[in-house]
């Protein structure tokens, strides 16, 4: 009774082995198999512009004038 399970536990063991090692090696083939890049060189990133932030102290008014449009680069 024992020898039987044992035969199975490594019968077992030896298939799930084998199993592993024939993924390994088909996923080592397609790596070898796939076209080499050339390395691509990073491109410099561009600089923001920079953000400004208008910033008005509080006056007690009666009434307000229109706003102001405020144009930066273009």
């Amino acid at each position: 009774m024992f020898i039987g399970i044992l035969y199975l536990l490594l019968t077992f063991l030896l298939s799930f082995i084998l199993v592993v090692i024939l993924k390994l090696a088909r996923l080592g083939i397609s790596y070898l198999k796939r076209p080499v890049e050339p390395e691509k060189k990073p491109e410099p990133e561009k600089k923001p512009e920079p953000v400004y932030y208008i910033v008005e102290r509080r006056r007690t008014k009666k009434s307000y004038s229109n706003p102001k449009e405020i144009e930066f680069k273009k």
